[in-house]
Formats: structure tokens, sequence, C-alpha cells
């Protein structure tokens, strides 16, 4: 081998075995810790004639399954709202209604990736009200399998005429 090519492979070997000895090694992803991990809620429902149901619920992202939508996940992850399971308003709906033994219903809206809650405790939006959701106060600005709850948290399933 000629010495000037030999030089260069030798110099070229070197920087490029500095330079990849300096490059910061790749970071390692993290795991996700449990954000799917039950909390405890409070959850109103309030109908067009008073108060249908007041209690706390513990609750965290699961499938649902309605008359009216089928089975469907409902943990935060749809429509990529989180990158994780978490605990949502229509899931703590479910639950609560599991345990407290009362009915609701909702309509699957696969464009949306998630449910329209219709009828709770046999009271039906209908064609002139629908069911709002908000959390602490504040409508939600996605769907209710999209929207991550808190331990803490008050939701309010309200019926809303339009």
């Amino acid at each position: 081998m000629r010495p000037n090519l030999a030089r260069r492979t030798l110099v070229t070997s070197a920087v490029l075995g500095l330079a990849l000895a300096t490059v910061p090694a790749v970071a390692q992803a993290k795991p996700v810790p449990n954000t799917n991990a039950p909390v405890k809620v409070s959850i109103t429902v309030q109908g067009p004639d008073g108060l249908l149901f007041k209690g706390k619920i513990k609750t965290k992202g699961h499938d649902v399954t309605t008359v009216t939508g089928g089975t469907h996940t409902c943990d935060g992850t749809n429509g990529s709202a989180n990158p994780s399971a978490v605990p949502t308003p229509t899931a703590a709906l479910d639950d609560a209604a599991k345990k407290k033994h009362f009915t609701w219903d909702g309509t699957w809206y696969a464009a949306f990736d998630d449910f329209s809650v219709d009828t709770i405790k046999n009271v039906n939006g209908g064609g002139s009200a629908y069911w709002s959701i908000s959390v602490n106060g504040t409508p939600t600005t996605v769907g209710g399998c999209q929207f991550k709850l808190k331990a803490g948290d008050k939701v309010a399933f309200t019926w809303t005429a339009f």
C-alpha cells in the first residue's frame, strides 16, 4: 500500500473512531409508569328533572359495551389522545352504572373513535338535547373516552337542551 493511502486510511479510521466515541449514547426509552392505575372520582348525573346519580367511583380506562354501540376501547388512547391507557369519564360512567345498578347507552362513532352518551337511567337526550360531559366544571374538549381523569376529579354528565 502506498504510504499516503495508508496514512489517509489510518487518519480516517482514527477520526471516525473518535467521532463515534464522543457521540452521546442513544437514550433508552423509559417505561411508562402505570398511567391507567385506578383513580377515585366523583360523578354527578343531572337529568332534566333533577339529580339522577351522585357518588364516588374508582375507575380506570377499559373496554366499554353498550347495547347500541357495541364493545370498544375507552381508555384514553382513543383518537391518539393519550400515548397510553388512562382513566376516562365514559369508563367512569360505565363503572358507576355497573356498581350502582343503573343503565346507560351510547352510540359508537368510528370517525371520532368515541361514544356519544345517548341515555342515562332511561333519560334520553333525543333530538332536542344531549348529555354533555364536564370535568371540574369545565366542558371536555375531547370525547369521554379520550379525556384523562386524575384522582379527585369531579365528572358531570348533564342533560343539556339545545
